[in-house]
């Protein structure tokens, strides 16, 4: 089937209520027939569920929808999508192991890799997003994987998922692909060579900043060593959010086209904006990595970044001056964001660490909504004219 319609017809089996859309399931935990029933059940001789710790119809219904979304195996989904990265590499690294990542990340991903993991003795190298040449350097007989996320945060860089999985192949290193800002109708990573995608389902895939979630879909060995680690430490998506994002997966393509169609519109009035600089939006053609995008994505996604002329001071002045748009750290929302990276998302980062994955201090993150996009494109205009 079309990636519209299993998103709409991937469902749990109906109950003897037949039920046109998927009940809640909001239980703790499930009841045996007997011993044996139980015992053959925690052996996992039966595939059911046990407690909804482990697994839960509503997570599994979404679980499932985004594997096929993406051509995975297997996946877990888990409470938010920073509980997804940190599950993710915790389940599949060793004391001694050591992971290459794009230095471009998301805060808190860097944070992982630079206060927490070297706690447990595990080391990184990053590499730039235009030194995708220099990751074969950065291999040593420790490494195990290559992390990135694409497009990027925030600056919305793009990486070459090609170039990634062959290099992945060839020395056997397990790929994972951030795959937030593209979701699964944007673009598919494992179609290029990655081993696991993770998702922060708290943005586009809800869409309208409701819940918190996150996800990871892949090789089914990988996901059965995740999914171990999971249902130990407890990182679990609870029932009621699965629902809710379960649902919103049925208009995932409808909202993302017009969220891409907005996000276009804005990128191009930016360009035209004296005050505005270094508008990167991944379907303009003056993005440094055009054709890799239109090579690895279906449409440009929602987010749009540019530079404030006048630097951090312009920055807080453009921010204070918006009227119609969202201030917030989120994105993904119908309602239109804008952020101020350096002061905000990233602001735990030195200015150094900054300024090498491209957050200059005048940087602004805009999340294109779904309003009329006229009105969005007037008060980004407005605020510009402010400064």
């Amino acid at each position: 089937m079309h990636f519209e319609t299993e998103a709409i017809r991937t469902q749990n089996e109906r109950t003897q209520f037949q039920e046109h859309s998927t009940p809640l399931y909001l239980t703790s935990s499930y009841v045996f027939d007997d011993a044996e029933d139980m015992r053959a059940s925690f052996s996992e001789e039966k595939e059911r569920n046990i407690y909804s710790r482990f697994t839960n119809p509503n997570t599994s219904e979404f679980t499932e929808k985004i594997a096929k979304m993406e051509g995975a195996e297997a996946g877990f989904s888990f409470a938010t999508g920073m509980s997804a990265v940190f599950s993710s590499l915790a389940a599949l690294l060793d004391s001694g192991d050591h992971i290459i990542s794009a230095r471009s990340v998301f805060g808190s991903t860097h944070s992982l890799f630079t206060k927490y993991f070297p706690k447990w003795n595990i080391s990184h190298s990053y590499f730039g997003v235009n030194e995708v040449d220099k990751i074969e350097d950065l291999i040593k007989p420790e490494t195990k994987i290559i992390f990135a996320e694409t497009p990027t945060n925030p600056g919305v860089d793009i990486l070459d998922l090609e170039l990634l999985g062959k290099i992945a192949k060839k020395h056997n290193l397990i790929l994972i692909i951030d795959n937030c800002f593209a979701t699964p109708w944007l673009q598919n990573p494992i179609k290029f060579g990655a081993h696991l995608v993770i998702h922060s389902a708290t943005k586009l895939i809800d869409g309208q900043g409701r819940v918190l979630g996150g996800v990871t879909v892949g090789k089914a060995d990988l996901i059965r060593e995740i999914y171990l680690f999971s249902r130990n430490t407890g990182p679990a998506l609870s029932p009621f959010n699965a629902w809710v994002l379960s649902k919103s997966l049925e208009t995932l393509s409808v909202r993302l086209d017009k969220h891409c169609e907005n996000a276009e519109k804005v990128a191009q009035f930016l360009e035209t904006e004296a005050n505005a600089e270094n508008v990167k939006y991944p379907f303009l053609k003056s993005h440094p990595q055009y054709e890799i995008a239109k090579k690895q994505m279906k449409k440009g996604g929602n987010i749009v970044s540019f530079e404030i002329k006048g630097g951090i001071e312009a920055g807080r002045k453009f921010i204070d001056a918006i009227k119609l748009c969202s201030r917030s750290a989120n994105l993904g929302d119908t309602r239109s964001i804008v952020t101020h990276p350096a002061s905000t998302t990233h602001s735990k980062l030195s200015e150094e660490d900054r300024l090498e994955v491209g957050i200059k201090p005048g940087l602004v993150r805009v999340s294109v909504g779904l309003e009329h996009v006229d009105d969005v494109i007037e008060d980004l205009k407005q605020a510009l004219n402010s400064i």
